[in-house]
């Protein structure tokens, strides 16, 4: 029998979601405001949240200084590249781990993740060095390769965890109708695990898209993302807030609306599972 939720506390837990929202969205929505603002109001103490001077030179002069589509670009490329190279390689990986497991699964699951636990700048230089040597650095691909492989133990663990909750009859019944391990995958596991493979593949681009340690590392102009072109408003010269806020606001105005557009797909997939 499930518990009555009173009024009360609906309007009180209500209360609390709304402020955590707010909360956790003043960030962007200062960040836009202030993009529209001088730099003289956007360092004006106290500070103007609405009433002051708009203006949209920034955006001007952010795109008359940077060619924003061309970061943007690469931004799209890498971002979903490396995604769609990390699904490849990881749903068969999660397929083996989830219904063909050894008694070294759980351990190769540890170590998977267990490399997320190390600060990047522990192997900037030995990849700085091998990129180098290779004729990597600044290339969109020399991204995509290192972007998949910090993002692969995610993307296999969130895997693990939607296939682990396939019946493995189901794949049992698909191998007795003389299926193989290919059309298996393929055409039995991947469509069953569509909103986890969604929520994964989602999660992993906006990880990518935000990605700034490696990009900012392993690339100068060429391959250079949004990421970069958000630095190259902070320089020696000063910190110019009102460009600065514009040329994020430009950077995460995309993310921002795949993830306004796709949130129920992403929430149905994390919960996939979640309810019996």
């Amino acid at each position: 029998m499930a518990r009555k939720v009173t009024t009360q506390r609906k309007v009180i837990m209500t209360a609390i979601a709304w402020a955590l929202g707010i909360l956790i969205f003043f960030p962007i929505l200062w960040t836009f405001l202030t993009s529209f603002k001088s730099e003289a109001d956007a360092i004006a103490s106290p500070p103007q949240f609405l009433f002051f001077h708009w203006t949209t030179e920034n955006y001007a002069e952010v795109q008359s200084r940077s060619n924003y589509l061309s970061h943007f670009m690469n931004s799209v490329i890498i971002s979903f590249g490396s995604t769609l190279i990390g699904l490849i390689i990881a749903i068969p990986a999660a397929w083996a781990m989830a219904f063909a497991p050894t008694k070294r699964t759980k351990d190769v699951l540890m170590w998977m993740l267990s490399t997320k636990m190390m600060p990047p700048v522990g192997a900037l230089i030995p990849i700085y060095l091998l990129f180098r040597n290779s004729g990597l650095l600044d290339t969109r691909i020399g991204l995509v390769i290192v972007l998949t492989l910090i993002n692969l133990p995610i993307i296999v663990w969130m895997l693990y965890t939607y296939f682990k909750e396939i019946p493995g009859e189901i794949l049992e019944a698909a191998r007795m109708d003389g299926a193989s391990l290919m059309k298996e995958i393929v055409y039995v596991l991947t469509p069953m695990a569509v909103p986890g493979i969604a929520s994964t593949l989602l999660l992993n681009i906006i990880l990518a898209w935000n990605e700034a340690f490696w990009t900012l590392n392993l690339t100068a102009s060429k391959a250079a993302p949004l990421t970069a072109f958000i630095a190259s408003y902070s320089s020696p010269e000063g910190l110019f807030y009102a460009k600065l806020s514009a040329a994020s606001t430009m950077a995460i105005a995309p993310i921002l609306i795949l993830g306004w557009f796709s949130q129920k797909q992403l929430v149905r997939g994390l919960t996939f599972g979640a309810v019996k």
